[in-house]
């Protein structure tokens, strides 16, 4: 059926049901919710050109990816969630990936001049990043995966970075490791910045020495794990416990330790952030991995529902959350060696 019957069909203006589909803020919400539940029930899907046409939207979200490391199996479970909610209001994605900052830049600046989106989203944000001043610049609406210092509040959803190694650190401390070692991202990124300013800190509080050959930092991938973890085992007094920024590092880490004749739990305690993957559950590793956890799907969900109420017209200082992270203890922590 078209608009003009569906509307007729459930008693309300075609005013009405347009706007209401399309999420503007001065349709009350009982009323948007009652034109959804009919619509679903009916089969009516509104025609997205008429619809794009009449309201000035495009219609899509967009994300612009740097490098193809930035887009793996994290960015993969972020899609997924951020795609399954913004499906149900009929949004789509414009994925873009370059190779430098200059063609981020301009990826941004492109989608601004040519209205392809309504709003674009930030992931892994610098401590001071650029991209928001460019897009205020732009007026180009968009919400944050993450945090990033700048005076003027923006919209973001963040994991509290700095409590989950804190959690950990303070964890293994209390089971009586002293030589605690960090497997971190880039520590130009405020959540890598977070994690590290937490170890250090909770290390400090306990009486323990910040060694910097203890801290690596690279990609989240098992090789930069087994890397690093690698480079640990070598050094003259090598760490009894690690805590690693990823559950795809701590594979490589696992991997290491064994190489290395030695045993996860027993000679070296290990801890992982993991952000529920599908595919690799801590349960099924052997032994089974202690974890700080946060989904990382449903953070793209979250991210999905929070830039249509953007796009509604919510300020974007009444759209920031901090999720905090579960602690789940496994059997890959224990005692530190005598």
């Amino acid at each position: 059926m078209n608009l003009k019957e569906f509307a007729a069909r459930i008693g309300l203006s075609q005013t009405t049901v347009s706007r209401a589909m399309s999420g503007y803020p001065e349709v009350k919400p009982e009323t948007r919710a009652r034109v959804l539940e009919a619509a679903e029930r009916l089969g009516y899907r509104p025609n997205i050109s008429a619809q794009r046409l009449a309201t000035g939207r495009a219609g899509a979200i967009g994300i612009v990816f740097q490098g193809g490391g930035r887009f793996g199996p994290h960015s993969s479970e972020f899609m997924g969630g951020l795609s399954t909610r913004l499906q149900k209001d009929g949004i789509d994605i414009l994925v873009s990936t370059v190779e430098t900052q200059d063609e981020e830049e301009t990826a941004y600046r492109r989608l601004a001049a040519s209205k392809r989106v309504d709003a674009v989203i930030v992931h892994t944000p610098a401590c001071t990043d650029a991209r928001i001043a460019l897009l205020r610049a732009l007026d180009l609406p968009f919400i944050v995966h993450g945090r990033s210092e700048t005076q003027q509040p923006f919209a973001f959803l963040d994991i509290d970075n700095f409590g989950a190694i804190e959690t950990a650190t303070r964890h293994l401390a209390g089971l009586g490791h002293r030589r605690i070692a960090l497997i971190n991202g880039d520590i130009a990124s405020t959540y890598a910045r977070d994690r590290d300013a937490a170890y250090r800190a909770t290390l400090a509080a306990h009486g323990l020495a910040v060694e910097p050959a203890l801290a690596g930092h690279g990609e989240f991938t098992d090789e930069t794990g087994f890397r690093l973890m690698r480079a640990f085992l070598t050094l003259p007094s090598p760490p009894t416990a690690v805590i690693a920024g990823s559950m795809m590092s701590a594979l490589g880490a696992m991997r290491a330790i064994r190489i290395a004749g030695l045993a996860v739990g027993t000679d070296v305690s290990l801890i992982a952030h993991d952000d529920v993957f599908p595919y690799l559950s801590p349960d099924n590793l052997v032994p089974a991995l202690t974890t700080t956890r946060s989904p990382i799907r449903a953070a793209g969900e979250r991210i999905g529902d929070m830039v249509l109420r953007l796009l509604q017209g919510e300020a974007p200082e009444t759209l920031q959350e901090v999720w905090p992270v579960d602690f789940i203890i496994r059997g890959s922590t224990g005692p530190a060696p005598a």
